[in-house]
Parts: structure tokens; C-alpha cells; sequence
């Protein structure tokens, strides 16, 4: 099939998605798969290849984001019955002001994001925007994007983020001042769409979202005892960056700072501390934690056949070539390397779903302009950065966790959260271009 086919066929799927939840009330999973299923069959694919390309992409995606997701939940709902949760917003309200809710949650979630999957940061903090928002009487979404919105921004541009830090390698650029024009660049982003873009927007509060109910709660833990059980996991984790350069790569030491450091470890540790300070601690007994535990699982069960036919989909798109048909379309535009970059990793990141594979795919387009070119290798890694963080949309699999969790439509995700994250990525390309003049 012609690139313009592939292409064709993408747009025919996303409508189709969006249509299906939408009008037709079919539940996400069972859209997705079938999306996945029409676009390989539309492109080529074949039968036997399908089945197997749906189970990868299922199995790539939750092998990873199960246990994250289930190890999140725990923490979140051992946070939401000790009080923690509301200790800890309570105190953020208190210093920066109720009226600066929307920045409270833009700093928190761009702080705990740097060591953090932008999933695992939204999926530890969610509770506190439930929190919040009760204490609010708000729609956990109207601050919830704030949240999104700032954990992908800074997923997407400051390393040590996996894509972000690959980029760097591949167009030779130096990690340190990527770094900081990642965070200046990162904070700019977030805060524009995060915050100026969500003071217009007003979502009304109905019955349809579950607020957490924490008025009856006594005995909560202090708020140094909250924040650090909230902490541990990415503590772990941003532990690994900073020790691991200092140590021998081949030592035991190396092995055990990569193996606490690592995600899944990190949360596992992190969950049992949780279960001390939390509940034994607050006289808590192990029957008391275990109905806690059990009764956080039920409602995840939609949220990771969702995010597991999200990752089926974009398998598909992947191997149907889509991907690679987008990039031998966009290379070829006469435009500038700084406004190429950014626009092919937007457009791959909406057609892919995958901010990961978007920035990889965009940097190794744009290696070849950089010789022929002043733009600095750390500008187009900003640039990069930048076109990932945008039109996060049905395709990505944060798309549906964010969702599920702040228990919005998919037309309010289209109207909000996709706003929000391409307004913070068009923010990201215009001060690519004023840094760009600069360094």
C-alpha cells in the first residue's frame, strides 16, 4: 500500500475510534481491538501475524504497566484511607492558596515526574487530586489535566527520561545543558497549558465521579510521614541516576543501586513501607490491610484492558507501517530543521500513540539536517521533546488511564486534555525557537 494509503487508513481509524466510544457506547477495549484488527486488515497484515502482533503489544505494555499500576493503586488507596492524601493537599492549599490549585498540582507533578513514567507518576498522585478536589467541591479533572499535562511535559523533554535521554545520544548533544533547557523549557510548557490554558476551563461536578470521603478519618499521619511514603517510590528511582555514574558498572553495588532503583522494585519496597506507616502504625492489623489491598483492585480491571488493547493498537500501527510512512512524508518538507523536528514527532506521536517512539523516530529524521545546519543538537532535542508532548490522543495509552481514572468522557479528554497537552507543546516550539537564537 502507497504511504498516502497507510496514512488514509490511520485517519479512517481514529474516527472510527472516537465514533464507537462516542455514538455507539462500545467500551474502549473492545474499540481498540477492533481498530487494531481493521487496520491490519485494511494494510495488509497478515491473519497469523495479527493475532500475534495483538499479543505483544498487549503483553510489551502491561508486563510493564500491570504491576506499576497495581503497586500505584495500593499506595494511593493506603493514602486515601489513612488521611494521608488529605494531609498532604491540605498543606500545598495552605501555602500556595486555594486560588493556585491548578499550579499546586502543575509543581507536583512536574517534581515527582522527572524520575518517574509519566504513568507511574499519574497513577501515584491521582490521589491527591481526588483529595483536592473534594476539598475543593470541583471535578477531579479540572486540576487531574494539570496534573497530566505537567508529568508529560517533563517525561517527554528532561532527561533522565528513557526518550529524552536517548535523543541526546543520537544527535550528539550534551546531556547537562539539555538538562536545563529541558527544565526551563519543561516548567514554561507546563505551565501554559497546565495552568493559563485550564483557568477557562469550568467542568461541572456530577454524580457520575466519586470523590473521596475522608471526614470521618482521625488519627491521619503527619504530613512529613505522608509526603515521604508519597516520595519513597521515586526517591528509589531518581536514586539510581544519581549513584549508578559514581559507582563501578560491573560491580555488586551497580547491580543492587539498578535493581532498587528500577520501577517496579521501587514501588514494590515502597507499598510495605506504606503498609507500616499508613497502617501498622496507625493500628492498622494485616486483616484491616488486606481488605484495603484487595478492594483497590477492582477498579483498575477496565483501566488495564484499556491501556493493554491501547498497546495492541499501537503494535499494529507499527508493523502495518504507518510509521513509516508518516516519516518518509515529513522528511521531505522544505521547512525549518527546529519546525520539522517538533512536527514530526507531533504527528507520529498522534498516528503511533507512543511519545517514546515519536522522539526516536523524529531525531533519527532530523541527525542528517544538523550537519548542514546552526541549530544546536540540544535545540532539536527540545524540539523533539516538544512535538511528543502534543495531540495525546486515543492512540496513546495515557490517553485512556487518565480517562478512567478522573472518570471524564472521551469528548471532554479530546476538548481538554488534548488541548491542554498541544497547547504546552506549541509553547515548547516557540521557546525552541527563542533559545534557538540564544545557544
Amino acid at each position: 500500500m502507497s504511504d498516502f494509503g497507510l496514512i488514509l487508513t490511520l485517519i479512517v481509524a481514529i474516527l472510527l475510534i472516537v465514533f464507537m466510544i462516542s455514538k455507539l457506547k462500545i467500551h474502549a477495549f473492545l474499540t481498540l481491538s477492533l481498530a487494531s484488527v481493521f487496520v491490519a486488515i485494511v494494510t495488509g497484515v497478515k491473519l497469523d501475524i495479527i493475532t500475534a502482533s495483538l499479543e505483544k503489544g498487549i503483553g510489551s505494555t502491561l508486563g510493564f504497566l500491570a504491576i506499576i499500576i497495581g503497586c500505584g493503586t495500593i499506595l494511593g488507596k493506603m493514602l486515601e484511607i489513612s488521611g494521608g492524601a488529605r494531609v498532604i493537599a491540605d498543606f500545598l492549599l495552605n501555602k500556595l492558596g486555594k486560588q493556585r490549585v491548578n499550579l499546586v498540582m502543575v509543581l507536583v507533578g512536574f517534581i515527582a515526574g522527572i524520575p518517574v513514567f509519566v504513568e507511574v507518576g499519574f497513577v501515584l498522585l491521582v490521589p491527591l487530586v481526588l483529595v483536592v478536589a473534594k476539598e475543593l467541591k470541583i471535578n477531579p479533572a479540572t486540576i487531574g489535566i494539570s496534573l497530566a499535562t505537567s508529568l508529560m511535559t517533563v517525561h517527554c523533554i528532561v532527561p533522565p527520561h528513557p526518550a529524552a535521554t536517548a535523543i541526546v545520544s543520537t544527535l550528539k548533544a550534551d546531556m547537562g545543558m539539555v538538562i536545563m533547557l529541558g527544565l526551563f523549557t519543561g516548567l514554561i510548557c507546563a505551565f501554559v497549558g497546565g495552568v493559563v490554558f485550564m483557568k477557562f476551563v469550568k467542568l461541572p461536578l456530577n454524580a457520575d465521579i466519586k470523590l473521596v470521603k475522608t471526614d470521618d478519618i482521625k488519627d491521619m499521619p503527619s504530613f512529613g510521614i505522608s509526603l515521604f511514603t508519597i516520595l519513597l517510590p521515586l526517591i528509589l528511582m531518581l536514586s539510581k541516576t544519581i549513584f549508578l555514574p559514581l559507582v563501578e558498572q560491573s560491580s555488586s553495588l551497580s547491580m543492587i543501586i539498578k535493581f532498587i532503583g528500577d520501577p517496579i522494585i521501587a514501588l514494590l519496597i515502597s507499598v510495605f513501607v506504606a503498609y507500616y506507616t499508613l497502617g501498622i502504625k496507625r493500628n492498622l492489623n494485616m486483616d484491616n490491610i488486606f481488605d484495603i489491598t484487595s478492594s483497590s483492585f477492582s477498579p483498575i480491571a477496565g483501566v488495564l484492558l484499556i491501556i493493554g488493547a491501547g498497546g495492541a493498537f499501537n503494535e499494529i500501527l507499527v508493523i502495518s507501517g504507518i510509521g513509516e510512512a508518516l516519516k518518509n512524508t515529513l522528511s521531505t518538507l522544505p521547512i525549518s530543521p527546529i519546525f520539522l523536528a517538533w512536527l514530526i514527532a507531533l504527528i507520529l506521536h498522534l498516528a503511533i500513540g507512543s511519545a517514546t517512539v515519536a522522539m526516536l523516530s523524529a531525531a533519527g529524521i532530523v541527525l542528517p539536517l544538523l550537519g548542514s545546519s546552526t541549530i544546536s543538537p540540544e535545540i532539536m532535542c527540545i524540539a523533539v521533546g516538544s512535538g511528543a508532548i502534543g495531540a495525546t490522543i486515543v492512540t496513546d495509552s495515557l490517553f485512556w488511564l487518565v480517562k478512567e481514572y478522573l472518570g471524564i468522557s472521551v469528548s471532554q479528554m479530546l476538548r481538554y486534555f488534548t488541548t491542554a497537552t498541544t497547547i504546552a507543546s506549541i509553547t515548547g516550539l516557540a521557546v525552541s525557537f527563542i533559545l534557538s537564537f540564544v545557544f
